[in-house]
C-alpha cells in the first residue's frame, strides 16, 4: 500500500504531461495547417548536380531554430535524400511525398550547430534557408515572425557529400537569384 500511492501520483503526472504534449502538437498543427511544403515538382528538373543521404532534423521559422513548424511533409524527423539539380533542391523524406524547393526560393545555405532537438559539433548541420510556397498571409495576426521564410536543417551522413551539396546549392541559388543572394551567402559563410 505504501508504494501504490506514489506510483499512482507518478502515473497521473506522466499522463498529464503526455496530454499537454498532445494538445501542444495539435495546436501547432492547426497553426501551420495553411502552410504548404515546397512547390510543384518541375518536370524538367535536369541533371543531378549533387545527391546526399541525410537525416532531416526540422524546419523552423527563419532565425528561430528552436521553434518547429508542423508543415505537412516536414513536421517530423526522418531519413532523407537530397538531390540538387539546376532547377532546385528535392527533399525526399522517408514516408512523405518529395518536397521541391526551386532555386529562386532558396535564400542561403550554410552551417548550423543547433536545431530543435539536435545539438552537434560546430557546423555539424546544413541549414537550407528558403521561402515557403504561400500566396496567403502568415496566418494569425499575433504571429511574431514571418512563417514564409524558413530554415530546414539536415545532418549529412557522408562528409564527402556535404561540400558538393552545399557548393551546388550555392551555385544554383546565386545563378537564379542574382548577385545579392551570392553576396549574402558569402557573408554568411565567413561569419
Amino acid at each position: 500500500m505504501d508504494r501504490s500511492i506514489p506510483a499512482i501520483i507518478t502515473a497521473l503526472v506522466l499522463l498529464g504531461i503526455l496530454i499537454l504534449m498532445w494538445r501542444s502538437w495539435r495546436k501547432r498543427s492547426r497553426r501551420d495547417a495553411a502552410l504548404t511544403a515546397g512547390y510543384p515538382i518541375s518536370s524538367a528538373a535536369g541533371v543531378a548536380l549533387a545527391v546526399a543521404e541525410a537525416y532531416y532534423v526540422a524546419t523552423t521559422p527563419r532565425d528561430a531554430p528552436l521553434e518547429r513548424l508542423a508543415i505537412p511533409g516536414l513536421g517530423f524527423r526522418a531519413r532523407a535524400a537530397l538531390t540538387v539539380t539546376g532547377s532546385g533542391v528535392t527533399l525526399d523524406l522517408d514516408g512523405n511525398q518529395p518536397v521541391f524547393v526551386p532555386a529562386s526560393a532558396i535564400d542561403a545555405v550554410g552551417a548550423a550547430q543547433v536545431a530543435i532537438d539536435r545539438a552537434v559539433e560546430t557546423d555539424g548541420l546544413v541549414r537550407l534557408s528558403w521561402r515557403l510556397n504561400s500566396s496567403e498571409g502568415t496566418g494569425a495576426a499575433d504571429d511574431t515572425w514571418d512563417r514564409r521564410a524558413v530554415d530546414s536543417f539536415f545532418r549529412i551522413i557522408d562528409p564527402n557529400d556535404r561540400a558538393r551539396l552545399v557548393d551546388s546549392i550555392r551555385t544554383i541559388a546565386a545563378t537564379n537569384s542574382g548577385p545579392a543572394a551570392a553576396a549574402a551567402d558569402q557573408d554568411e559563410s565567413e561569419a
